[in-house]
C-alpha cells in the first residue's frame, strides 16, 4: 500500500491524539519565560513556543493541501518543491504532495538563491512551497526558473509575488482527494547531500517509503507509547525515515527548532521522550554540557528514555563509552545509509550489539550486502572494499542523469562509494569515503581511522582529516582540529601525540580552527580541501 495509508489509519484509529508536538525554546524565551519553567506555562494558540496537532488534523491539512494542489493543476507525477524549516506545517505539506499523486521535492534550507534555481530545474518542479526565512532567496530567483509557475508561501506577511498558503487551503476540502495512489508511484525526489560536487536527484517511489517504515520499526521496536524527539532537519531522508517508525506505529513525535544541549536534554526531560536520535557533535555538546553543569542530570526526568542512536556519520567509539558512561540504561543503536537507499537502516548495529561499538552493523531488515573491489568481486574478510547493498529502498535512479545512474546502480546492486571492511562476526566496518581515501606516496590512508584516535584526546572536540597536495608524494594528511572550549594544545604536543599511529598514517600538518559540518553532520570536506590545499605545507619530520 502507498504510505498515505499509513497516515489515513492512524486519522481512523486515533483522531483525537497528538501525533505531532513543535518547540521552539527561543520563542518561549522571547516571552520572558525561562525553560525551566515550561510545565508551568500555559499552552495558548500562537504563543510560538509549542503547538500541537492530532492525526485527525494531520489527515485534514494533508487532504487540503492535496485539493489545494488538484485544483492549482497539479498532475500525477508533478514536483512539488517544499523548502521549510522544521515546522508544523512540514510533514502535512509533504502528505498533501503524496495524496495529489505528486512528487514531494525537499529542498535543502541552506542552498543559496542559485543552489534553489539549480535543484528546482533539475528536478523539473512546477510549484515551490517556501517558509519566511527564504523570502529574499526565493525573490531573488522569481521569474527565472523555467516550470516554476506558483510560489506558496507558509507564514505571516505573505510576500507579493507568492500565494498565501493558509489563505488558500482553509478554502479546501478536508475530504481524501479522488487521486488513486499505488505502490509503484513514483513519491519524492531527495537532494545528495553535495559533499562530493553538485547535489544529484535521487528518485524513489511508495513502495520504497513504506520499506523505510517497516525497516525503522524493525530495528527500533516503536510502539504506541513511544515518544520520538526528532531535531534533524526534515528534507533530509535521516529525519524522516526515522519519523517513519512513529508514523507505523502510531506514536507521538516531537520537533524541537534548535539544537542546544540544554534544550535537548529539558525537551526529553518535559515531553516524556522515549527515543532521541542524535548527531555526533550533539551528543558531544550535551556531555560537555554535563561536565560543566550546565545540565544537572538529577534535575531532569530521563527514566521513561529508553533508545539513543546515531546515524549520518562514523560514530567514534570512545563517544559512544562516554555516552554509556553517563547513561548506562539506556539502549544505544547506530544505522547506516544513504540518500539513495532511503536514508538510514540498510547497515544495523542493533541494540543488542553494544560489544561491536565501532562497527556500523550487519544487513538490515530485508537489506543484502557485500563488499566488492574494483572488479566487482567480493573481496575477502577483513579486506577492504566497496560496500554496495541491495533492498526495496534502493533509488529507482538519480532523476535526469543517467549517466551517474549506470556508474552507481549495477545489476539492482547500489554502490554506495564507502570503503568498508567486515571482521570475522560479520560486523562491517566503515573505512572512509571512496573520494576521501588520501593516497600518500603509494599508501591508502584512510582519515576515518585516523580522526576516531585523535577523538580519544581529551582537548578535542571534533576533527577532519583532509588530503591535501604535495610534490613530492602526492598528497599528505592534514588534520583539522577543533579544541573543547577552554583547552589548549600546541602542534608540537598534537605531533607528539600522534606518534602513538603507524608512521605512514601520521598526520603530516596540523590545523586548529572549526570543523563545518552539514546539517545532517556530515563533515563539510570540499570546504576544507579547498580552503587549505592553496596553502605552503611543511612536512613534519618532527617525530617521524
Amino acid at each position: 500500500m502507498p504510505i498515505t495509508e499509513f497516515l489515513t489509519r492512524n486519522a481512523n484509529l486515533y483522531p483525537d491524539e497528538v501525533c505531532l508536538v513543535e518547540i521552539n525554546p527561543e520563542n518561549k524565551e522571547s516571552h520572558g519565560v525561562t525553560w525551566r519553567e515550561y510545565d508551568l506555562v500555559e499552552t495558548k494558540p500562537n504563543a510560538g513556543y509549542r503547538r500541537e496537532i492530532t492525526w485527525y488534523d494531520f489527515e485534514c491539512q494533508s487532504n487540503r493541501f492535496a485539493n489545494l494542489l488538484t485544483v492549482k493543476g497539479v498532475k500525477k507525477g508533478d514536483k512539488v518543491a517544499i523548502l521549510l524549516m522544521n515546522c508544523m506545517e512540514w510533514l502535512p505539506i509533504y502528505f498533501g504532495v503524496l495524496k495529489a499523486g505528486a512528487i514531494a521535492v525537499p529542498l535543502n534550507y541552506r542552498y543559496t538563491g542559485d543552489e534553489i534555481k539549480y535543484c528546482l530545474e533539475l528536478a523539473e518542479a512546477s510549484k515551490l512551497v517556501f517558509g519566511s526565512e527564504f523570502i529574499g532567496r526565493v525573490e531573488s530567483i522569481y521569474g527565472t526558473v523555467p516550470g516554476v509557475d506558483e510560489y506558496i508561501y507558509v507564514g505571516q506577511d505573505c510576500p507579493t509575488f507568492a500565494t498565501d498558503y493558509e489563505l488558500i487551503a482553509e478554502r479546501c476540502s478536508k475530504k481524501p482527494p479522488l487521486m488513486e495512489v499505488k505502490d509503484d508511484d513514483l513519491a519524492a525526489i531527495y537532494f545528495s547531500s553535495g559533499t562530493t560536487g553538485f547535489p544529484k536527484a535521487i528518485l524513489h517511489d511508495h513502495r520504497g517509503l513504506v520499506n523505510a517504515c517497516v525497516v525503522e520499526q524493525a530495528h527500533h521496536n516503536q510502539q504506541r507509547e513511544d515518544i520520538f524527539l526528532c531535531i534533524p532537519p526534515l528534507y533530509h531522508t535521516g529525519a524522516k525515515m526515522h519519523w517513519f517508525g512513529s508514523l507505523i506505529s502510531g506514536s507521538k513525535a516531537i520537533l524541537l527548532k534548535g539544537v542546544k544541549p540544554e534544550w535537548i536534554m529539558e525537551t526529553i526531560s518535559n515531553e516524556k521522550v522515549t527515543i532521541v536520535w542524535l548527531l555526533v557533535p550533539w551528543a558531544q555538546d550535551i556531555m560537555d554540557a554535563i561536565d560543566r553543569g550546565d545540565i544537572k542530570l538529577d534535575e531532569l526526568e530521563l527514566d521513561q528514555l529508553r533508545l539513543m542512536h546515531i546515524g549520518a556519520q562514523p560514530v567514534p567509539p570512545s563517544l559512544i563509552k562516554r555516552w554509556k558512561g553517563f547513561f548506562p540504561h539506556h539502549d544505544y543503536d547506530t544505522n547506516y545509509g544513504l540518500s539513495e537507499s532511503l536514508g538510514p537502516g540498510c547497515v544495523h548495529l542493533g541494540v543488542e550489539n553494544i560489544h561491536k561499538v565501532g562497527a556500523i552493523g550487519v544487513p538490515g531488515f530485508g537489506w543484502t550486502v557485500k563488499i566488492v573491489d574494483e572488479q566487482n568481486n567480493e573481496v575477502k574478510q577483513g579486506e577492504v572494499g566497496e560496500l554496495v547493498v541491495k533492498g526495496a529502498g534502493v533509488m529507482k535512479c538519480y532523476y535526469n542523469d543517467p549517466q551517474a545512474t549506470e556508474n552507481t546502480l549495477k545489476d539492482g546492486w547500489l554502490y554506495t562509494g564507502d570503503m568498508a571492511k567486515q571482521d570475522e562476526d560479520g560486523f562491517i566496518y566503515l573505512v572512509d569515503r571512496k573520494k576521501d581515501v588520501i593516497i600518500s606516496g603509494g599508501e591508502n590512508i584512510y582519515p576515518v581511522q585516523i580522526e576516531d584516535f585523535l577523538r580519544t584526546h581529551k582537548d578535542i572536540k571534533d576533527v577532519a582529516v583532509i588530503g591535501i597536495p604535495d610534490a613530492r608524494l602526492g598528497e599528505i594528511s592534514a588534520a583539522i582540529i577543533e579544541l573543547k572550549p577552554g583547552s589548549e594544545c600546541s602542534e608540537e604536543a598534537m605531533f607528539k601525540f600522534c606518534a602513538a599511529l603507524p608512521k605512514y598514517k601520521r598526520p603530516r600538518k596540523i590545523f586548529f580552527e572549526d570543523v563545518p559540518r552539514n546539517p545532517t553532520g556530515k563533515i563539510e570536506k570540499p570546504v576544507l580541501r579547498k580552503k587549505h590545499s592553496g596553502e605552503r605545507l611543511v612536512e613534519q619530520q618532527t617525530t617521524q
